[in-house]
């Protein structure tokens, strides 16, 4: 990159940063006014709300995810690989991190990147709530990284069901009734029978046992009660255990102990409980933290801070923003709020170049749509409008809700390619198989 223009880098490829990528990349890199760099620890991208189908194989992360060189190579900006571990404000340059290989040897060096405006995008990870034995003992879907190997391990165990050809059963238990495992838990009912089109037909799902595990008196806590019930009921209805006021104590290799000490035997653990921004973000000491290490900001979605001069610079959005709202809440960590973050910030750099004054981010809750995979969807629509009493469920909730995907390839690819990968879906269902079977 040349000195000459300014140099906005965005650290983290998620939705809220790759879509501010390619329109600052479009606005921007293409017109050579400046420097636009994403950097992300990963080589691709896949839009997080479908990872738990990556987890189950109704996603297949090979084809659908986006590769970010190839994408920055069409919509003008630049991606380097890269681990964000530390920050210079004053002199502003990032550091990242070395990068090695699975057997240690180097790939690439530590490296300074300078910069002139920064946006931190980087997201969130599970939240343990430094339980014991949760990190020794469970998956987690912070990634699609994290999500193939549950799908391996889902996998491996699928086949030795079938293979034993007898009454064993494959024991599942989630911990969080969030979106995230209330979705996975419907999601496994559906591919376990798909599984006998493939040759195991030994295994279905009368042969699995899932236990979907709540501390709190309801799943689906941060949405209305109506979508929490309805969503109840149809995991109820399709076999799913849903555990409420059940809280988890510790994890051990033969399954989870609960606070009043029973044992909730599993085969696989998986961890949904909660999300709060990586841990280095505290360790760095610059920035203004809530108790989830999420980065305060001010209504401009510049981060909080004592140093008058990084007021100006450091942008954060996504899971990672910690931005209040009138009420004294926070903005939820949703994609809808990436997105509408992404597109604030694009607007205060360009008003920035202009030296014109910033806008304050206003929040718009558009509702929440949870997808049940072939057994359901439901949720509220245009939630600030109707305090979530816009109930919907069946074919026209599921339309919404891929509709919520469809935007997000829109603002990354374009109407027309969008059309083009949603024909190229169709077509590929006919010649691949329905699940990932590897």
């Amino acid at each position: 990159m040349t000195s000459t223009t300014p140099n906005i880098v965005i650290i983290g490829g998620g939705a809220g940063g790759l879509e501010l990528a390619t329109q600052l990349g479009h606005k921007l890199g293409k017109k050579k006014r400046a420097n636009i760099l994403l950097i992300d620890k990963n080589r691709s991208h896949i839009w997080k709300p479908l990872l738990h189908e990556v987890a189950t194989g109704s996603l297949d992360s090979n084809l659908d995810a986006v590769v970010y060189s190839a994408h920055a190579a069409k919509h003008g900006y630049h991606f380097q690989l890269g681990c964000f571990s530390a920050l210079d404000n004053i002199n502003k340059t990032l550091t990242l991190s070395a990068q090695h290989d699975d057997n240690g040897q180097l790939i690439l060096p530590e490296r300074q990147v300078p910069f002139d405006q920064l946006i931190i995008a980087i997201g969130s990870v599970c939240n343990d709530f430094n339980t014991p034995g949760v990190q020794e003992h469970c998956f987690f879907l912070d990634s699609h990284t994290q999500a193939e190997r549950f799908h391996h391990a889902l996998l491996n165990n699928f086949t030795k069901v079938h293979q034993a050809n007898n009454d064993s059963v494959l024991d599942i238990a989630i911990v969080g009734a969030g979106a995230t495992g209330v979705e996975l838990s419907a999601e496994l009912f559906h591919v376990a029978d798909l599984l006998k089109v493939y040759g195991l037909h030994h295994m279905n799902s009368h042969k699995l046992n899932i236990h979907l595990i709540e501390a709190g008196p309801t799943i689906l806590p941060a949405l209305p009660a109506r979508i929490s019930q309805s969503a109840k009921r149809e995991l109820e209805k399709i076999g799913v255990n849903v555990l409420q006021n059940t809280r988890v104590s510790e994890a051990t290799k033969d399954g989870f102990i609960t606070s009043d000490g029973t044992l909730i035997s599993a085969d696989l653990m998986l961890w949904a409980a909660g999300v709060k921004a990586p841990d280095f973000i505290a360790q760095l000491g610059i920035f203004e933290l809530n108790r989830a290490n999420q980065i305060l900001v001010q209504p401009n979605l510049l981060a909080k801070s004592s140093n008058d001069a990084m007021q100006s610079h450091i942008y954060v959005i996504g899971d990672c923003c910690a931005c209040e709202l009138p009420d004294g809440s926070f903005v939820p960590p949703r994609a809808q709020s990436a997105h509408q973050m992404a597109s604030c910030v694009e607007k205060n750099i360009l008003r920035q170049l202009k030296n014109q004054p910033l806008l304050d981010y206003k929040y718009v809750d558009y509702g929440s749509l949870v997808n049940l995979s072939r057994f359901s969807t439901v949720g509220s629509l245009m939630g600030n409008l109707t305090k979530n009493s816009m109930f919907v469920e069946g074919k026209i909730a599921r339309l919404m809700y891929i509709s919520l995907y469809r935007m997000h390839q829109q603002a990354i690819h374009g109407l027309f390619k969008t059309i083009g990968l949603w024909l190229a879906e169709k077509i590929m269902k006919v010649v691949r198989p329905r699940m990932k079977l590897h």
